[in-house]
């Protein structure tokens, strides 16, 4: 039986008088690839920023390898928890090495220096993106892609083995968002991700939970939930769904309204 990494019961936040999200219930087993898609709107983003602790949840409860999570303190949640989220800008000058230096920070006390292992591990997390060579490049001068691969580089040096992913491909051109899934899904370890594009969780995602209006409607794998008579519940837009001859996956057309008969 897999081991349960995350287990999320009766989460609810509201930012007024009406539910965000309304008891959320979720699990993530060790390995897996666990998409969360919905409308705009519909929570994803609002259920993510409650385990990175961004927002504090009204009720409920997070288990993360069996811990409390909100009992954790904020430096042995990072240990447990990397983040990647849409925003990739930084307020200031930074040296792409330096951005993922600052993943070692909940393996350290504050202005501890880098040591040799610190120097390796960012030097390694920059190879294993393919950057060592931008090491010395100013970030903000990055495309969005380069950025994005500097920050899953930053969660490597963290040394964390469970990502929580924030549509962050949402802005990218498609050749990007596919290197960055295959970067995330080479590295083998444990994702909750919110995905805005369906074709695209159907491609990469181990199972799915759907969210509409703050709730769990439904969750499965993409070939039980990614079905036509579903997407146009959730959407509101017709569909046409095939398992692709060379992925293997699920592939969704969509159905212009001026084709509709």
């Amino acid at each position: 039986m897999a081991e349960t990494r995350l287990q999320i019961e009766q989460l609810s936040f509201s930012y007024t008088d009406s539910k965000t999200i309304d008891h959320i219930h979720l699990t993530v087993q060790k390995g897996e690839f666990v998409g969360l898609i919905g409308p705009n709107g519909s929570g994803k983003s609002t259920v993510l920023k409650n385990l990175y602790r961004a927002l504090t949840p009204d009720s409920g409860s997070v288990r993360i390898d069996g811990l409390d999570l909100f009992r954790l303190s904020y430096r042995e949640g990072a240990k447990k928890l990397g983040v990647v989220g849409q925003e990739n800008e930084v307020p200031f000058d930074f040296l792409v090495e330096e951005i993922v230096a600052m993943g070692r920070s909940p393996h350290k006390k504050l202005f501890d220096p880098d040591t040799k292992e610190d120097k390796y591990i960012i030097h390694h997390a920059l190879e294993h993106l393919g950057m060592a060579d931008m090491a010395k490049r100013n970030y903000q001068h990055l495309s969005g892609g380069e950025k994005q691969r500097v920050l899953i580089a930053r969660v490597i040096a963290q040394e964390t083995d469970f990502l929580l992913l924030d549509e962050p491909t949402n802005h990218l051109d498609i050749s990007y968002q596919l290197q960055i899934f295959d970067f995330v899904k080479r590295l083998g370890v444990t994702v909750l991700s919110a995905i805005h594009d369906l074709n695209m969780a159907a491609l990469y995602c181990d199972r799915l939970y759907v969210l509409q209006a703050g709730k769990v409607v439904m969750q499965g794998t993409p070939e039980t939930v990614l079905t036509p008579e579903t997407i146009r519940a959730i959407y509101g837009v017709r569909c046409d769904t095939a398992v692709h001859p060379l992925t293997r996956k699920v592939s969704i057309t969509y159905i212009p309204a001026a084709t509709e008969v």
